[in-house]
């Protein structure tokens, strides 16, 4: 507790504890923030680290730091900062230059998501409107609250902008650092501060085993070599009794999607999803396809799955979740 007490109790350093509950940020947004040094600003956040009040996670050559969000020491930090005054003036400036900060945030990632628009555009065009598709997964997987939220292949970050709400804590992964940046910008507000980007592999999720009562896989399967080996692996994270949500094409013949948008398979049969959940321990209560209205010109169907972990949640999981929430 002194070593704790001793590591927190710097000037620099609680402002840094209060930038850090907001948001992940580098050592160069946190140099601007704050007005300080490389090594001045590397020195503190280590510190903070040693003390297990902070948190770093890579991405490529970017390292990214957040508050600690396990263990007593994290526990402290969170009640430290929210007994920081609010209304203090170096307070107010850091928030300000975090603001300009996320700025530049979103403003880079619209200038990628500009150049690529059109991609986009054109996989959207192809399946019903995205609205619709929407509004049916969130309709398969009701409106209850949950303790842990796994996205796989989080891409933009829009499936965590609809679920996150509903968790106590929410992850997104993806090996895209191109694609973590537009998720980050998407969930900058202060309704997102519990979810958490990290750049990882769907054959290899850095998660623990049975950690996540929900887990999404959306619009992903078809990129992928193995996509059963990747279902096996989502299922590995499944808390007992947790629910896993997919959503990927029918079979179809777009072959532009290949050729142009390196989709390693054109679409799924029903059956072939619904048995690979089950080889991985999963039981499907759910599928729905949607398609589009005679006369249009939409191609591919989406397919929507819900299957559940078929061992029973234990007392003490449930009673977890609900004192988290």
């Amino acid at each position: 507790m002194v070593g704790v007490l001793e590591a927190a109790g710097e000037a620099t350093r609680l402002r840094l504890l209060a930038l850090l509950a907001e948001a992940e940020l580098t050592v160069s947004e946190l140099m601007v923030i704050l007005g300080q040094s490389q090594p001045r600003v590397s020195r503190h956040l280590r510190l903070l680290m040693e003390a297990g009040l902070a948190q770093r996670h890579r991405e490529g050559a970017w390292a990214f730091f957040r508050l600690r969000d396990d263990g007593p020491a994290a526990t402290l930090a969170k009640t430290l900062q929210a007994h920081l005054d609010t209304l203090d003036p170096v307070i107010v400036a850091d928030r300000r230059r975090l603001a300009d900060a996320r700025r530049q945030r979103s403003e880079l990632a619209s200038a990628y998501f500009a150049r690529h628009a059109a991609t986009f555009d054109e996989i959207r065009a192809l399946h019903v409107e995205e609205a619709q598709v929407e509004a049916a997964v969130q309709a398969a997987m009701g409106r209850q609250p949950f303790g842990t939220l796994l996205d796989i292949g989080t891409g933009t970050g829009r499936m965590l902008e609809l679920f996150a709400p509903q968790a106590m804590v929410a992850l997104g992964v993806d090996q895209s650092p191109a694609m973590l940046a537009l998720a980050r910008a998407r969930l900058a507000g202060a309704p997102f501060k519990h979810v958490q980007l990290r750049q990882g592999d769907v054959y290899a999720l850095p998660v623990e085993a049975g950690s996540q009562d929900v887990v999404i896989i959306h619009q992903v399967l078809h990129y992928l070599d193995e996509p059963a080996q990747a279902l096996r692996e989502a299922a590995r994270a499944l808390a007992p009794g947790g629910r896993m949500l997919v959503v990927d094409f029918a079979p179809h013949e777009v072959e532009s999607l290949r050729a142009d948008h390196a989709h390693r398979r054109l679409g799924f049969e029903r059956d072939e999803i619904s048995a690979a959940l089950r080889d991985a321990g999963l039981e499907v209560r759910h599928v729905k396809a949607l398609t589009a209205t005679p006369g249009d010109d939409r191609k591919l169907t989406v397919l929507i799955f819900v299957a559940h972990d078929r061992r029973g949640r234990s007392p003490e999981t449930v009673a977890s979740a609900k004192e988290g929430l």
